[in-house]
């Protein structure tokens, strides 16, 4: 397979050439105007923020892609999923709230917020792909049934996966509740008896009839007829269905690399890696340390692979942090893995490994200055 182009821009500006306006040339130099928006629904697909954290990207660099949709008379909407885990992006009335709280909304941004798996993260479809782990991906229905993705990503660091640039945000942020829990977990939900209510809800809403409820009124998976969907993680106000947090890390990034196959498979698409802020830890905290490296840049690709392998060389080549130096005795960490560094168990190449096994695209690029 040949190398991929890969476009960066760095953090320079001046008083006739700030930020945005790079951010356009850089978005232009990569394929935009290659892309036909005309009256075709385009998802932009962000992480909006924990509330709390302050790493996440500043909704001033979504308004800038969101112009250059709509002046070619594309229809944009910012998207992301609910999460699986009981937070404020959950469900979607929170989801909003956290998103607006960040700045992200129709007055900011020019473009309404959609949550793509809708108010209880089960709005979804089915993608099949028929690939090593997945056989028919559950990604959120407003992402599928997009006609056009463009992928804005913070590229920091992941305690699991290593690092999520371009590839997490598609195969993790898009997939519905179901399709996180098979992503994060090999087993079927449990109940956590001391938090259920009997309120009902997990049973009226399992379309395999496998939730009960037992004679004291205590909900009960049967994983003979479970299929992994999520549906009662989704529908419990009580956190009472829960996740078994047992996949591997290689195995979810692998997974994660077939669902971010899903996303794209067929439809144009452009993917922006802000490579700003690189915390160690993944937006969904409420909180962010220190980043690993100063500010490098903007990248940008049609291949999502080659855009995060360029870029976590990028990061590779670039001087540690003081507090980084400090802690492993080095002098100025450049040519050293951060993300390792940060998490020591993580192996940050498999994921891109794995999408270069199944052509989502290839760990070789050609970088090009804009």
């Amino acid at each position: 397979m040949r190398p991929s182009d890969v476009f960066f821009i760095d953090m320079r500006s001046t008083p006739s050439l700030n930020l945005l306006k790079k951010l356009e040339r850089l978005v232009r130099a990569a394929g935009f105007d290659d892309i036909d928006f005309n009256r075709k629904m385009t998802a932009l697909k962000i992480h909006f923020g924990e509330p709390g954290n302050l790493a996440y990207l500043r909704p001033n660099f979504a308004a800038r892609i969101v112009k250059m949709v709509k002046d070619k008379g594309g229809k944009p909407f910012l998207t992301d999923c609910n999460t699986l885990y009981h937070g404020e992006r959950s469900n979607a009335p929170d989801h909003l709230e956290a998103a607006f709280t960040n700045g992200y909304n129709p007055l900011s941004t020019g473009c309404h917020v959609v949550i793509g798996d809708g108010i209880k993260g089960t709005d979804y479809r089915e993608i099949e792909l028929n690939l090593e782990y997945t056989g028919k991906a559950m990604i959120g229905a407003a992402v599928a049934d997009a006609d056009i993705i463009i992928s804005l990503n913070h590229f920091k660091g992941h305690e699991q996966t290593g690092f999520g640039g371009a590839m997490k945000n598609l195969g993790m942020g898009c997939a519905s509740v179901g399709g996180k829990l098979f992503l994060h977990s090999g087993n079927p939900p449990v109940i956590y008896e001391k938090n259920c209510t009997g309120c009902n809800l997990c049973v009226i809403n399992c379309a395999h009839d496998a939730v009960h409820l037992t004679e004291n009124r205590i909900a009960r998976i049967d994983n003979e007829k479970c299929t992994g969907c999520g549906q009662c993680i989704a529908v419990c106000q009580f956190d009472a269905a829960r996740v078994v947090w047992g996949s591997e890390g290689d195995t979810l990034s692998r997974k994660m690399a077939e669902y971010a196959y899903a996303v794209i498979k067929d439809k144009p698409a452009l993917h922006v890696n802000f490579i700003i802020d690189v915390s160690p830890d993944c937006d969904c905290w409420g909180h962010n340390d220190v980043p690993l490296v100063a500010d490098i840049g903007i990248a940008a690709s049609k291949d999502p692979v080659a855009l995060d392998r360029a870029c976590a060389d990028m990061v590779m080549a670039a001087p540690g942090a003081a507090h980084l130096c400090e802690k492993t005795g080095g002098d100025d960490l450049a040519g050293v893995d951060k993300f390792r560094l940060a998490h020591k168990s993580t192996d940050w190449t498999t994921t891109l490994v794995h999408g270069e096994k199944i052509k989502a695209g290839t760990m070789s690029y050609k970088l090009i200055r804009v």
